[in-house]
């Protein structure tokens, strides 16, 4: 009797794991299940791919889009105190960014001291934060936002305030204690252990403060975390600090593009911080970079002075149809699908939308201006699918029964961002 009965439990337990496998399986592929095949072709699949998106990935209920919001690092660096943050969390409530979903507002690094106290607890900078933290949570969520905090999985921050290596309880519940929302955690002092060692224990002790606290993941992509984070933060950089220039944004968008299978609701892929605004690039390439991170599904978090803002940056910032790309429910990241010209300076990138339409970008990286152009193989479309495009820079319809292929010129350094959306599948001629 007790043979049988260890055999049903091995059983019942193969079983088991047979549906779970079964589960996971089915959730890989569930992003692009609902794509009309009379539409698309069998290459669409394979230009979108999704299998990777769904390996163990947390679920604590957060990062169903990809998170909006400002951080204070990109244009304040070390320069910040509590009346900063409350003046930004002001300025985004009455600009309307906040209404637009940029909630979240990110304290970086160099608020808090090098030291911790007599109880081994983090202290406020005492200097720029002299009320705490608590009472600035407080401040930012009267406002209906979120605050965002800033650590390190290492003995001290990139800027040698204490860190949180093997404190990772204690400050857990501290951040929690004090409303915090949102965890940056960064990668300096770590003693050589690999990322994957020193992240999941701020995952943990995140989880056992019992508040949803978005966890941020800050390694700089040095260990591919795209590989393994999914399973223990709600985004993952994949990519070294990007500064104010062309060269640091266009370099940063092809590294993050390797990875676009493995994001989707729950944890995306972070190729850091938005520059819009803040000085470095033409008018005409924060354009490209708002649309291609927004494309990209990553996280849109504000880098510049959000108190002071040009017209120019708000118009960008404040694209509501070039948000809702990037917040789109089906959260499939977009990618480059095809290269051509010199260097291969002419590209197209593209990315599956719910209700079976697709966000286009031309990218033109050239130094002239030039047309580009996408035929439908290159978006997995059937060549006889007639689709309306939509431009969303200009806020206009500028076609209605496209077919087979779309194109427009493109001034160098910019991009022209359109949704095609399927209206109808004709029958070839016999």
């Amino acid at each position: 009797m007790a043979n049988r009965i260890r055999f049903g439990s091995v059983f019942l337990l193969i079983l088991l794991l047979s549906a779970a496998y079964v589960a996971i399986a089915e959730r890989r592929v569930s992003l692009l299940n609902g794509y009309d095949k009379s539409i698309f072709k069998s290459s669409f699949h394979r230009i979108f791919d999704t299998s990777k998106y769904g390996i163990l990935q947390l679920q604590n209920g957060l990062a169903r889009t990809p998170q909006m919001g400002w951080n204070s690092w990109n244009f304040f660096a070390c320069d910040i105190n509590e009346t900063l943050i409350k003046e930004t969390a002001d300025a985004l409530v009455s600009t309307g960014l906040a209404e637009l979903g940029y909630v979240y507002v990110n304290i970086d690094d160099c608020w808090n001291t090098q030291k911790r106290d007599s109880k081994d607890q983090l202290v406020p900078d005492p200097k720029g934060f002299p009320s705490g933290i608590k009472p600035l949570a407080d401040y930012v969520h009267s406002k209906d936002l979120k605050l965002g905090i800033y650590s390190d999985a290492g003995l001290f921050t990139c800027q040698v305030r204490a860190g949180s290596l093997y404190h990772e309880n204690d400050d857990a519940q501290l951040f929690a204690s004090w409303g915090v929302d949102y965890l940056k955690y960064d990668n300096c002092f770590n003693l050589g252990i690999k990322p994957i060692k020193r992240y999941p224990p701020m995952r943990d002790a995140l989880n056992a403060t019992g508040r949803s606290i978005f966890y941020s993941l800050c390694e700089w992509g040095v260990d591919d975390p795209a590989l393994w984070a999914g399973k223990v933060g709600n985004s993952w950089r994949t990519t070294d600090d990007i500064n104010d220039t062309w060269a640091s944004m266009t370099t940063l968008a092809d590294l993050n593009n390797k990875w676009a299978a493995y994001a989707g609701p729950g944890g995306w892929n972070d190729p850091d911080m938005l520059e819009v605004g803040n000085g470095g690039m033409t008018y005409q390439e924060y354009r490209a970079h708002f649309s291609i991170w927004a494309l990209m599904k990553s996280p849109l978090l504000i880098g510049c002075d959000v108190r002071n803002m040009t017209k120019e940056t708000s118009e960008i910032l404040m694209n509501k149809e070039v948000i809702a790309v990037n917040q789109d429910p089906l959260g499939v990241q977009g990618r480059k699908v095809k290269v051509f010209g010199k260097d291969g300076c002419l590209q197209i990138w593209a990315g599956p939308l719910s209700g079976s339409r697709l966000a286009v970008v031309l990218w033109n990286r050239c130094s002239v201006a030039s047309t580009i152009t996408t035929d439908w193989n290159a978006l997995g479309l059937k060549p006889n699918t007639s689709v309306s495009v939509r431009d969303l820079w200009l806020h206009e319809d500028v076609a209605g029964d496209a077919m087979s292929s779309f194109g427009a010129e493109v001034d160098p350094h910019d991009c022209k961002m359109f949704v095609f959306t399927p209206v109808a599948t004709f029958r070839a001629e016999m």
